[in-house]
């Protein structure tokens, strides 16, 4: 029997998203860049200075303002996110993640992009291996998601469409598929087509009426 070790890095490097959290728990995310300066009101600090450091270090800034140098996890990174539109919170979207099977190697359909909460945690929870989809039909939203997306070092595993899915979804073969639609019963007949047999289906609703409408739509059709 062979067992197989992964590396585990212990030390920054260029590229890295690092968060930077101060005494007061007040959290700076940003990537490591060789001659950028990361700068706020309790000082500035040189990147360079902070690549080769051990994770969980304390650093200083020059104005002596202590900041401890971490990782930053998922929730960090979506409660981060700069948004135009309402996001989904951690809460509801590992539930998310449990319920529809979203792993390694998943390909996922997602409608709503919005400001990219939820397409976020699905590029993080995919991998490499993995694939993420996003149907937008506001331009404006995609820039936003857009960015965040290539400031976490997550957008190679997302591809946008402006679109409107009426026309259904260009892929089908998606392991799961998300609706943040206001009426997705009017979209199942979409979701079935670009859904693998058996694989999963979510959504995320704020009122009965509109469950109420989802449930009726299921049960017409064979999903």
């Amino acid at each position: 029997m062979s067992t197989v070790l992964h590396k585990i890095e212990t030390l920054t490097k260029p590229g890295d998203l690092v968060q930077q959290v101060t005494e007061r728990d007040k959290s700076f995310i940003f990537k490591l860049s060789p001659g950028d300066v990361f700068q706020t009101h309790f000082g500035e600090i040189q990147h360079d200075n902070l690549i080769g450091m051990i994770w969980g270090y304390r650093v200083k800034s020059y104005l002596g303002k202590v900041f401890v140098l971490l990782k930053p996890a998922l929730d960090d990174l979506i409660r981060a996110i700069p948004r135009k539109t309402q996001i989904m919170y951690p809460k509801d979207i590992g539930y998310i993640l449990v319920t529809n099977g979203i792993g390694p190697f998943t390909k996922v359909n997602e409608a709503g992009s919005g400001s990219g909460g939820l397409t976020t945690a699905l590029a993080f929870s995919v991998g490499d291996a993995g694939l993420v989809i996003s149907y937008e039909n506001n331009e404006k939203y995609i820039r936003i998601a857009e960015n965040n997306l290539k400031t976490f070092g997550l957008k190679n595993r997302v591809i946008f469409k402006l679109r409107d899915i009426s026309n259904g979804f260009d892929e089908k073969n998606a392991q799961a598929l998300f609706l943040d639609l206001q009426n997705p019963d009017n979209y199942i007949s979409q979701a079935r087509a670009a859904l693998i047999p058996g694989g999963y289906f979510g959504c995320i609703l704020p009122t009965t009426n509109q469950v109420s409408l989802l449930i009726t739509a299921l049960k017409k059709t064979e999903l």
